[in-house]
């Protein structure tokens, strides 16, 4: 791929993060990318192909965070804080895919393609089934698996705006890293005390 097509590619992807595909037109990109709407077609396709492609980036650069830790998996407490903490790490490092996911879980684009069933829903099943082993019979790994999801992408999304002063006030500004560390820590507490036996 040439460096003018990814460079669109990711003009595309921070508009569609910004504010979500329906409301996105080719127009807004070929003009946040400094080109025309011809010239953008031509490069990347029409609107549905770009976003798969946004999609697809979005998913492989997740994989590629998670699949070092799941090959080096060692069954064990551990083993699960460092799915997680892979997982969190991520996504602070990419919020414009966390973005363009969250606008999906809102409806967003709700007329292109089972994306979820034919690329993220393999990875969550493969974590869930991972950990299986791990958790009590009273605690269902999938449920398990998708609180942390939610847990980060509500952390990273919106934040403790009402009880931590240092947390971002403008979108696009980084997360404090103590803050980070802080939630860190309550992950971690929230996974031993899932894995750990009742009673």
């Amino acid at each position: 791929m040439d460096a003018e097509t990814d460079r669109l590619i990711g003009v595309a992807t921070r508009m569609f993060a910004e504010v979500g595909y329906d409301w996105t037109s080719m127009r807004m990109i070929a003009e946040a990318a400094g080109t025309d709407v011809d010239r953008l077609v031509e490069t990347v396709g029409e609107k549905p192909e770009l976003y798969h492609e946004v999609m697809v980036r979005a998913v492989n650069a997740e994989r590629a965070a998670m699949e070092p830790v799941l090959r080096s998996f060692v069954p064990g407490v551990q083993g699960a804080l460092d799915l997680a903490d892979a997982y969190l790490d991520y996504n602070i490092a990419h919020t414009d895919y966390l973005s363009l996911w969250l606008h999906r879980w809102t409806g967003d684009a709700a007329d292109t393609p089972d994306l979820e069933g034919m690329f993220s829903r393999p990875l969550a099943l493969e974590v869930a089934e991972t950990i299986r082993e791990l958790t009590p019979d009273d605690v269902d790994g999938d449920h398990l698996v998708w609180t942390v999801v939610w847990c980060v992408y509500g952390f990273l999304s919106g934040g403790m705006r009402h009880v931590s002063p240092d947390w971002p006030q403008k979108r696009g500004e980084p997360v404090q890293p103590g803050v980070v560390e802080s939630f860190r820590a309550y992950l971690h507490t929230l996974i031993r005390r899932m894995i750990a036996p009742a009673g």
